[in-house]
């Protein structure tokens, strides 16, 4: 290996900790625990290593919401390729969706609420964010209707996905009747 290599392979690997950590650190305390300089003391570099990497925090949540965003993508294919049949794969997917936003909310939050310097629904939108939307339009847009955008069902029923787990997260609506809301959501938007 040459040492340009394994200069390149050293710098992926910190860029990798500085995103874990920053991850793992939001998860524990909140976005707004995640500093350069606690990410710096965490990691054990110091503030300029960081930005060598990344140009500040909104960087940062950029590359924890790619990651989630592929994340996200593989756990809704996961859930609809063992359900059987349309209704079954929509309410699968649901329910991964919901469930991946309850168990990540940092990353749900870097994905959808924060500003990580990214493009949604551009040319230039990074392709983990395009996956993420074609996970769910493989499923979705087979239940879209006649006469019926596929994408823009499925934006109408991410946008209700995005609803139920942000006012469940926050506690506006009781978490014990989310698998009738899935239920609900199922049987009146996506009828199968």
């Amino acid at each position: 290996m040459s040492v340009q290599e394994r200069k390149e392979r050293e710098r992926a690997g910190r860029e990798r900790l500085i995103v874990a950590t920053a991850r793992e650190l939001a998860e524990q305390q909140g976005w707004d625990a995640v500093t350069t300089r606690r990410l710096a003391e965490r990691i054990e570099y110091s503030q300029p290593v960081l930005y060598s990497h990344f140009r500040g925090k909104r960087e940062i949540i950029g590359a924890v919401a790619l990651e989630g965003a592929a994340e996200l993508a593989a756990a809704l294919r996961a859930a609809t390729s063992a359900a059987d049949g349309p209704r079954a794969r929509v309410a699968a997917l649901a329910r991964a969706y919901l469930d991946f936003a309850e168990r990540n909310p940092a990353v749900y939050d870097a994905i959808f609420q924060l500003d990580g310097g990214l493009a949604f629904a551009h040319e230039d939108t990074p392709e983990p964010l395009k996956d993420a939307f074609a996970a769910l339009l493989e499923s979705l847009g087979e239940v879209a209707g006649d006469g019926v955008h596929p994408g823009l069902f499925t934006e109408t029923f991410w946008a209700a996905l995005h609803g139920l787990a942000t006012l469940t997260r926050a506690r506006r609506l009781p978490p014990e009747f989310t698998e009738r809301r899935v239920e609900l959501l199922v049987d009146r938007l996506a009828i199968v």
